[in-house]
């Protein structure tokens, strides 16, 4: 059920996102008469991407230094897990801990067959088991939805963007001075503006992509409810035990179920890549009533 169309949205940013670095490339290639440099950054990007996109679990897992369990020891984070892959008909992923106080969770790998899910400590002892089903439900739905490669590229494209706005700020109105085709002033503008509006379309995509796994995950649990009460439990234990803003953390904090770090106001929570925390669960309590629970 996607009442929000966020299926709709992410391509529709995706074509915002695309439309931006179309235009800046095509400033630069009047400018400088040459598109050599948005293939040579696409071609970075592309590489940069499939390194992360084939690495995401390893790199999001070690940067929480999170440590593989078995079921002996966590029987009950197996079970629930278990039992929702069953359901959704996807193998059974990998089990990690993180230890941390800091009350989150994350699943991450390029596939359902590659997939790992890793817990906090603190979400584990924050939490009863029916809302950590409802978490749980989340985090597999951002690994059957293919969100991993979703983000991968939205980052890709957005980094593109960045590398390219930088190049053109010192060649891109250097061609010939007679060449009044170049327009450096519209180049600059552009140059400024288009690493702006690609973080702030990449964080929409990673914003539509919650709602949809929450969404999707209340589905695959059937309660909508238990998910919306662990979202206000974590949202105040984050306030209680924020993580620091390590850049490997941060480069990971985009697949957390809540945003790990210390809230702020204003500009703050408008580069935040989730969605408002009452927002969330004033859509799980409307879904909830729509389900009839």
């Amino acid at each position: 059920m996607h009442n929000h169309y966020n299926g709709l949205k992410t391509a529709a940013l995706f074509g915002v996102l695309w439309a931006v670095l179309l235009g800046l490339g095509g400033l630069i290639g009047v400018g400088t008469r040459s598109a050599a440099p948005i293939w040579i950054f696409a071609l970075i990007g592309l590489a940069t991407t499939a390194y992360s996109y084939w690495n995401s679990d390893k790199i999001a897992l070690r940067s929480m230094q999170a440590y593989a369990v078995s079921e002996e020891e966590a029987p009950g984070l197996y079970q629930i897990v278990r039992e929702l892959s069953e359901r959704a008909n996807q193998p059974m992923p990998r089990i990690y801990i993180s230890p941390t106080q800091a009350p989150n969770a994350f699943a991450t790998g390029r596939s359902p067959k590659h997939a790992a899910v890793c817990c906090t400590e603190g979400i584990l002892q924050l939490l009863d088991a029916r809302e950590l089903r409802g978490v749980l439900g989340h985090e597999l739905m951002h690994v059957y939805n293919r969100d991993i490669l979703t983000s991968s590229i939205a980052a890709a494209v957005a980094g593109v963007i960045t590398s390219v706005a930088q190049f053109s700020m010192f060649f891109g109105g250097g061609g010939d001075r007679d060449n009044r085709n170049g327009n450096p002033f519209a180049i600059l503008i552009l140059a400024l503006l288009a690493p702006f509006a690609a973080s702030l379309i990449q964080l929409a995509i990673s914003r539509t992509r919650e709602y949809d796994a929450d969404e999707d995950g209340s589905q695959l649990t059937g309660d909508p409810l238990a998910l919306a009460s662990a979202l206000n439990k974590i949202d105040g234990g984050v306030r209680q035990y924020p993580l620091p803003q390590d850049q490997s953390l941060v480069n990971t904090s985009h697949l957390m179920i809540a945003n790990p770090f210390k809230r702020g106001g204003g500009l703050t929570n408008m580069f935040s890549t989730h969605p408002p925390m009452a927002d969330r669960i004033a859509r799980l309590e409307a879904m909830s009533g729509q389900l009839g629970r």
